[in-house]
């Protein structure tokens, strides 16, 4: 089996075009943003040691290096997957730049903001404070933007296996998915419009959690709400889709090379994919529905808990039949 390759290697590449990028090229935008990103992330696990300070209910280092860690997984799976393409490279080029532009706006804005002593997302408390919330949200909207252009262009290309190609492209659209997610969180609460109505200033809108302010008890290193919804679960587990989906593939590719017989058919491999990518956007339905109810992930009611179970259930009985199917062709 060989070194995990996404796309079919055609012999000539018509769509670079004359001056366009070529084959295997680096993608020097996304990977500045990657290297700028792990920069980040090692400052700001040094400040979360030294600096004791706290914004809303965290360190104050700890927005920053969740976020320089997440953008820079984003820059080194999408830098990876416009390297391979075979095809569309000068558009795929140009989506990636404007991602990595933006996507370090958002960063500058957020460190920024940290030195500031203060909030970077939702933040309306002074007329630069609403200016940096907003270049904020245009980057966040071009970045999306951008990554459809590049998921668009996944969709336009051959894969080298079969499986391969559907895992790439589900974890796109998952991806894609869990990034729209978070526009959940920008709208007000009804806690804030009613205080704006009140005549208290409205100085934040939108929040990350639903039922309570922001800054509330949460889960360790994560920060994820213990006491109500939390709307940054579904958008992160949506989001890293990119690379776990194509993760799943790898694992089975694994155990085909180990002597797992039914996992040696690319087909088999296919449907096991879609069976994980079903199973894994159910889960985040699930916790958008269990965030938006004000319910926190520790503390699942019933409903949630039942349709948690019906999806396991699915997946489980779905990946059998699909490996049953794979016995029997092997044996035949």
């Amino acid at each position: 089996m060989s070194v995990f390759t996404p796309f079919r290697q055609d012999p000539i590449d018509k769509s670079t075009g004359t001056g366009g990028p070529g084959r295997g090229a680096r993608h020097l935008p996304l990977r500045l943003l990657a290297a700028a990103d792990l920069v980040i992330v090692i400052g700001a696990l040094v400040g979360m040691i030294v600096d004791d300070r706290e914004l809303v209910g965290l360190n104050i280092w700890d927005k920053p290096m969740k976020f320089a860690l997440s953008i820079l997984i984003y820059a080194v799976t999408w830098a990876w997957l416009i390297e391979q393409l075979p095809r569309f490279r000068r558009i795929a080029w140009w989506s990636g730049t404007i991602a990595a532009v933006f996507l370090a706006v958002e960063m500058v804005v957020i460190v920024g903001q940290t030195f500031r002593m203060t909030t970077s997302h939702f933040n309306v408390a002074t007329p630069f404070d609403t200016a940096a919330w907003s270049l904020m949200g245009a980057s966040i909207a071009v970045v999306w933007g951008a990554t459809l252009v590049l998921s668009v262009l996944l969709f336009r290309v051959p894969g080298a296996d079969r499986a391969r190609t559907v895992a790439i492209r589900w974890g796109a659209l998952i991806a894609l998915v869990g990034m729209a997610l978070g526009f959940l969180m920008t709208s007000p609460t009804a806690q804030q419009l009613a205080a704006a109505e009140g005549g208290a200033p409205m100085d934040i809108v939108g929040a990350h959690t639903v039922g309570v302010p922001d800054g509330g008890p949460g889960l360790p290193i994560l920060g994820w709400s213990t006491v109500a919804g939390d709307l940054r679960i579904p958008h992160f587990l949506g989001m890293h889709a990119l690379q776990l989906i194509p993760i799943v593939l790898i694992l089975l590719e694994l155990l085909a090379r180990r002597g797992v017989r039914q996992l040696r058919s690319s087909d088999t491999r296919r449907r096991l994919v879609h069976v994980a990518a079903i199973g894994w956007s159910a889960v985040i339905g699930i916790t958008t529905w269990q965030a938006l109810r004000g319910q926190s992930i520790v503390r699942p009611d019933g409903l949630t808990l039942a349709a948690l179970g019906i999806t396991v259930i699915g997946v489980v009985v779905a990946a059998a039949a699909v490996l049953r199917v794979g016995r029997t062709r092997v044996t035949a």
